[in-house]
């Protein structure tokens, strides 16, 4: 294998961040290709733990270079602040990171709309970061967005923004009342953080193409999960890139027929961030039976939130491999289990008397459907310090076969816990 996507096949917060930090160490290239600093991964290194929401996570291998593509959407003010507290944790990014030209610009109007937008949604508020990605994305679609190549050039961001401005500060002021943006107050900042930028300018494209010719070993790193796919996830409540792995190579500007193997990686159970169903989220009863957030390490890496959780969903996760094409699968967090004395795995839904294999389009009948459960026993022991897959408790083994099962593709790469020793490569990749 040559080149590589790992993508989240829940609603993120996956564990996408170990199995991508874990491939990068083979790896000469680790591409970023969508999504913006919503997205977060947590790498944790002896006892320094790293956060990542722009920077491929990469970047800890002093000998892999890593790009930020064309398909992403960047704060600059966000993105230096991460590039310099990098930095202060001893990470030397010079020569090591490169950014589209093709990647998109987050402004503070994208942000300000973010936030009244999501004000005036009401039950139809999403959970949004309030980070802009959305508003930035809805520029780019619209034609009027500004992106890296133009954030550089001094006269060229002058007249886009010149151009753009009046039209959010109209709706800003008319639409929901709030003071207008001061175009000379935002030309001057993103003019300095064009200069401070450009040193990472590059041709990102052509760098990706020639790599996969001279056979290097790429590894593109997916954001978000499959279920928060703009087109294809549980809509409205989505991000607003494409999750899956088509959006990943697209992002890229890579064709599919150059990807060798898709990773699908899914968590031992089931999270969601922000507002949306969730068929198998955990009632009152079994969250006394479970760990606490802190104790599961499921408080986000970006916002802060608690996640929600619940039992494994073996019907949205065999949706994601299919629209992604997943090849095998890493399953991560199954120590948060250890404790239990029994484990439930939704392997499909009820909807009005009919049986569901795959979540329906609609939103409100994903509310509605009631789980069909299979319970299978725990293993009431400790298992962050086996280091083979035949060591594992017998009931863990029968746990992982029955979800290989239900969604159809082999389990590659299996995580005990947030530190990097506590793997079980299943399958050799690179």
């Amino acid at each position: 294998m040559r080149s590589i996507i790992v993508i989240g096949t829940q609603w993120g917060d996956e564990g996408k961040g170990k199995v991508i930090d874990l491939l990068a160490s083979q790896a000469d290239l680790v591409v970023r290709a969508q999504g913006g600093n919503n997205a977060g991964h947590t790498i944790v290194v002896g006892d320094i733990e790293y956060r990542f929401h722009l920077v491929p996570s990469g970047i800890l291998y002093p000998k892999t270079y890593c790009l930020i593509g064309g398909g992403t959407v960047i704060d600059p003010q966000v993105l230096l602040e991460e590039m310099q507290r990098l930095e202060s944790q001893g990470v030397d990014l010079k020569g090591r990171l490169g950014i589209s030209a093709y990647a998109h610009i987050i402004f503070p109007y994208h942000k300000l709309l973010d936030k009244l937008y999501e004000e005036q949604k009401g039950a139809l508020a999403i959970g949004t970061t309030g980070r802009g990605i959305g508003p930035c994305y809805a520029d780019k679609a619209n034609r009027v967005g500004i992106r890296f190549c133009e954030l550089l050039e001094p006269e060229i961001l002058r007249s886009r923004l010149q151009a753009v401005l009046p039209i959010k500060n109209r709706e800003i002021e008319a639409v929901f009342g709030k003071a207008p943006l001061v175009f000379d107050a935002v030309f001057e900042e993103y003019k300095r953080y064009g200069q401070a930028l450009r040193p990472f300018l590059t041709d990102v494209e052509a760098r990706i193409a020639q790599a996969l010719s001279d056979d290097k070993k790429v590894l593109f790193e997916g954001a978000h999960g499959s279920l928060l796919d703009i087109t294809f996830g549980t809509y409205p409540f989505v991000t607003s890139s494409s999750t899956i792995s088509s959006g990943v190579s697209g992002g890229a500007g890579v064709g599919p027929s150059r990807i060798d193997h898709t990773i699908g990686v899914v968590k031992a159970y089931t999270t969601r961030v922000g507002s949306g169903a969730f068929p198998t989220a955990l009632n009152e009863a079994e969250l006394k039976l479970f760990v606490d957030n802190k104790t599961a390490r499921e408080i986000g890496t970006t916002t802060g939130r608690l996640r929600r959780m619940g039992w494994f969903d073996a019907c949205l996760v065999r949706h994601a491999v299919k629209l992604s094409g997943v090849d095998s699968f890493a399953l991560t967090k199954l120590d948060i289990l250890d404790g239990l004395d029994e484990i439930k795995i939704c392997k499909g839904y009820r909807l009005d008397g009919r049986l569901l294999n795959q979540p329906p389009a609609i939103h409100e009948h994903l509310e509605k459907v009631e789980p069909v459960y299979e319970t299978l026993p725990g293993w009431k022991c400790a298992t962050k310090d086996i280091n083979h897959y035949q060591d594992l408790p017998q009931a863990a083994q029968k746990y992982l076969a029955r979800i290989t099962e239900l969604i159809g593709v082999p389990l590659s790469i299996l995580s005990l816990g947030p530190e990097r020793h506590r793997t079980i490569f299943i399958q050799d990749f690179f």
